[in-house]
C-alpha cells in the first residue's frame, strides 16, 4: 500500500475508532498518558484460558495515538497473553505503515506501552478468568 493510503487509513480510524470503550468487568486494565503532548490511552482486557477474547481502548489526543490504539486492538484480539506480550516496537510502527517522525514516536506507541503494563500487571497478579469469575459469583 502506498503512504497515501495509510495516512488515510489512519484519520478514518482517528474518526472511526474499532474496539473503542471500556470493558467492564475486564481482567486487565492499564492507562497512561504521554507527558510530552498530553495524549492519554486507556486499555481494558478480559482474558478467556490465557487468549484476549475482548479488547478496548479509550483515549485522547492526537490521531496517531489514537489510530495506533485501535490498530493495536485488532492485532491483539484472539492473541495469548503472550504473544500478545510479545509485540515489538517495530512490529507495531509497521502495522501502522507509515514513517512516524522521531517526535511522534511515543505517540505511536502509547497504546503498545499501556497493553505490556496491562499484561504485565496480570501476568504478575496470578489472576485467571476463572479466578475472576469464581470472586464474582460468592
Amino acid at each position: 500500500m502506498s503512504a497515501d493510503i495509510y495516512r488515510e487509513q489512519i484519520l478514518e480510524l482517528a474518526r472511526n475508532p474499532v474496539n473503542k470503550g471500556t470493558l467492564e468487568p475486564n481482567d486487565a486494565s492499564y492507562e497512561d498518558t504521554n507527558p510530552l503532548c498530553g495524549d492519554r490511552v486507556r486499555i481494558d482486557l478480559r482474558i478467556t484460558d490465557g487468549v484476549l477474547s475482548d479488547v478496548a481502548f479509550t483515549g485522547r489526543g492526537c490521531a496517531i495515538s489514537q489510530a495506533s490504539a485501535s490498530m493495536l486492538t485488532e492485532m491483539v484480539k484472539g492473541q495469548t497473553v503472550e504473544a500478545a506480550a510479545a509485540i515489538t516496537n517495530d512490529e507495531m510502527l509497521e502495522e501502522i505503515g507509515v514513517e512516524i517522525s522521531p517526535a511522534r514516536i511515543k505517540c505511536a506507541l502509547l497504546g503498545l506501552h499501556v497493553l505490556r503494563v496491562a499484561l504485565d500487571n496480570y501476568q504478575r497478579s496470578g489472576a485467571t478468568s476463572t479466578d475472576v469469575e469464581l470472586s464474582q459469583g460468592e
